[in-house]
């Protein structure tokens, strides 16, 4: 792969992997729009690393908090708030899992990666965001979490395994439904992609290792470090925004590549 091309790739996953946007659905649709070659799984395991690295580094004090949290759950101190979070993200985690395999296992993960799924999801699923940011109650913050409340945005997150849901906007739309404020909404959303990041990570890292060469793995590297720039900067243009616009501007974009999308997937 060319430096451009893995720059390309790499710009395009970091900045839509925490956007609501669908980071998935963008890089598909890159090698169909542009005639670029497919990355490969080597590069796709490599920008999660690299995002993986943002949302960590900026969240470090909830990542410590939650793996302080597991050290108190493996001694049965529940109470606390650092357990409280480090069971809230398990829970959420639980059904991607089982989903994710589910696909997988039954082929259909590859039969969704069409120009016409992306489209669709891009609209529906960007509607229902504005909905739910619009009209969802607000007054819970992220400290407020609960199993329950966990456990149901971890089904919304399983949702996003269909390319063009996007992982971070589906999470969101379940928090503002469930009372969080914007902001709060995003946190959580944010914390919710570490595990998933990570499972998936380990998924297709099990895959790549037996075909990796030195080539592959300096690209890899290479991409790596470019998307934890890209997403970086996006993570925090995004929590900074958020203070005082809400989530309609990415709905907008949405909307208008849906429709793009389908248009030219219908003629």
């Amino acid at each position: 792969m060319t430096l451009f091309h893995l720059f390309i790739v790499a710009v395009i996953q970091g900045l839509t992997e925490f956007l609501p946007v669908s980071s998935s659905g963008h890089l598909i649709l890159l090698p169909e729009l542009t005639g670029m070659a497919d990355q490969g799984q080597v590069i796709d395991v490599a920008v999660h690393v690299g995002t993986l690295g943002a949302v960590v580094l900026y969240f470090w004090r909830d990542v410590r908090a939650a793996v302080i949290g597991l050290g108190h759950l493996a001694t049965v101190r529940r109470n606390t708030g650092e357990a409280r979070l480090a069971m809230g993200l398990i829970l959420a985690t639980i059904p991607v899992i089982l989903f994710g395999l589910a696909l997988k296992l039954t082929g259909l993960d590859d039969s969704l990666r069409s120009m016409t799924v992306i489209g669709w999801t891009m609209l529906v699923f960007g509607l229902v965001l504005y909905w739910a940011d619009q009209k969802g109650a607000e007054g819970l913050e992220a400290q407020n979490w609960t199993p329950r409340h966990a456990l149901i945005m971890g089904l919304w997150q399983a949702i996003a395994l269909i390319p063009g849901t996007s992982r971070s906007g589906i999470t969101i739309t379940a928090a503002r439904y469930l009372g969080y404020e914007r902001h709060d909404a995003a946190r959580l959303s944010m914390l919710m992609s570490i595990p998933t990041i990570l499972a998936s990570g380990v998924l297709l890292g099990a895959e790549v290792i037996a075909t990796a060469d030195a080539e592959a793995a300096r690209n890899g590297a290479i991409a790596a470090a470019m998307a934890f720039v890209a997403a970086l900067a996006a993570l925090t243009f995004m929590m900074r925004l958020l203070r005082s616009v809400s989530f309609t501007p990415y709905v907008i974009y949405r909307v208008i590549l849906g429709v793009i999308l389908l248009v030219i997937a219908y003629t």
